[in-house]
């Protein structure tokens, strides 16, 4: 598990980098816009497919450190077992629905690869937006198929 918590940090820190440039770049348009008349062509189609890929660089971290939403009212009052049973219930359909969710994506990839498919303004190939995200929902998938073999660590009963 320490191998994937370094790739799911990892990730994270690359979809910082990501979330950082967007930003950045979003600053210059608007502040050309507003100021001198200019800007960037095409920043939202950037926006886009950029904020897509850093959400899925995301989602490893967030699965690592068990940031997924749980709804616990009605397991409030179960014992620790019964929870850690049902968080790996929960852990396992995650994992699963990811793994089917990376396999849709490498064919939308493959697909758009084929299709030689472009943004409108830029003419940036789609295909690439969905090379980054393949990789990270994979892990995504195989750290919560992990959980699900074998747990969570000391920390589930806190």
């Amino acid at each position: 598990m320490r191998v994937l918590e370094i790739l799911a940090k990892f990730c994270a820190i690359v979809a910082g980098f990501i979330l950082t440039g967007i930003t950045l770049m979003t600053c210059v348009s608007l502040i050309g816009r507003n100021t001198t008349g200019t800007t960037l062509v095409g920043d939202f189609e950037l926006t886009g497919v950029t904020a897509g890929a850093a959400i899925a660089l995301f989602l490893p971290w967030c699965q690592v450190r068990r940031g997924n939403i749980i709804v616990d009212f009605f397991t409030a009052k179960c014992s620790a077992r019964t929870n850690e049973k049902l968080d790996r219930l929960g852990a396992l359909l995650l994992g699963l629905a990811i793994a089917l969710l990376a396999w849709r994506t490498s064919l939308g990839g493959l697909s758009s690869w084929n299709s030689h498919a472009t943004t409108m303004m830029l003419g940036f190939p789609e295909w690439i937006v969905y090379c980054a995200m393949v990789p990270p929902l994979v892990l995504t998938a195989v750290i919560g198929l992990w959980q699900a073999a074998f747990g969570f660590g000391p920390e589930v009963h806190e």
